[in-house]
This record gives C-alpha cells, structure tokens and sequence, in this order.
C-alpha cells in the first residue's frame, strides 16, 4: 500500500471522520446525487479535502454539470493523484488526495470547457474555505 506524506490509522481516520465521510473519503463509498452540501455551492474560494485539509480545487474551476455532484474542470496541479478504477464493470479514473490518499471521486473527459475534464467529487469529500 502506498505511503502518503499524511498516513493514519483506520481506526484514527473513523475517529477524525465519523462514519458517514470515512465511509467515502476511506472505503471509496458515493453520496447520493443531489445531497451533498457543494453541489450546487457558487461561493467564493476554495475546496480543500475533507479529511487533511489540503488545497485540492478553487471555485474558478467550479461548475454545475447537473451530474448531481459538485464538479470542476481543473485540480490544482499535483493535489490529485489518477488510478484507474475498473469496478462496478466500467473502467473509469478514481481521484485521490495526493496529500492523504482519500478518495474524492472520478473524473471524466466529458467536460464542457476547453479542459474537457470533469471532476466529479463527493462533497462529503471536501470542505469549502471562503
């Protein structure tokens, strides 16, 4: 298992955590699509990640995609780190913090802006600095 520069025990991610965000940021679990907190979020500043803090997307880079989840066509470069997912019978590319390793979400080359990206991320994955 790769090692990342923030690096917790299961049982120290559930504690910082609760359930419900270790349940997505630690075992790869979805919300629901039109839940989360970002989804249809327009303020102002930044995305860090939910679970260590680390600057991950600015609002500039924030669209509503109507996926059901907050979207963005940029990372702030080297935040994110790519791995190919082939679960639930498609192959797609699961989104990681760099920083801790915590799953975000996938992101698709189906964007509409001239990134052609779209970062779909749980908002139980990240939290919003004005």
């Amino acid at each position: 298992m790769k090692k990342y520069p923030i690096d917790k025990t299961d049982a120290e991610w559930l504690e910082l955590l609760g359930p419900e965000r270790y349940a997505i940021l630690r075992q790869k679990g979805t919300e629901r699509p039109f839940t989360g907190t970002y989804n249809l979020h327009a303020e102002d500043g930044a995305y860090n990640c939910g679970a260590c803090n680390a600057q991950l997307f600015e609002s500039a880079n924030k669209f509503d995609s109507g996926c059901g989840w907050p979207s963005f066509d940029a990372s702030i470069e080297g935040t994110v780190e790519y791995i190919r997912d082939s679960t639930h019978g498609m192959i797609r590319t699961e989104i990681l913090c760099a920083n801790c390793g915590s799953h975000l979400g996938h992101v698709f080359n189906d964007g509409p802006t001239e990134t052609g990206q779209r970062y779909c991320v749980n908002s139980a994955s990240i939290n919003f600095k004005g």
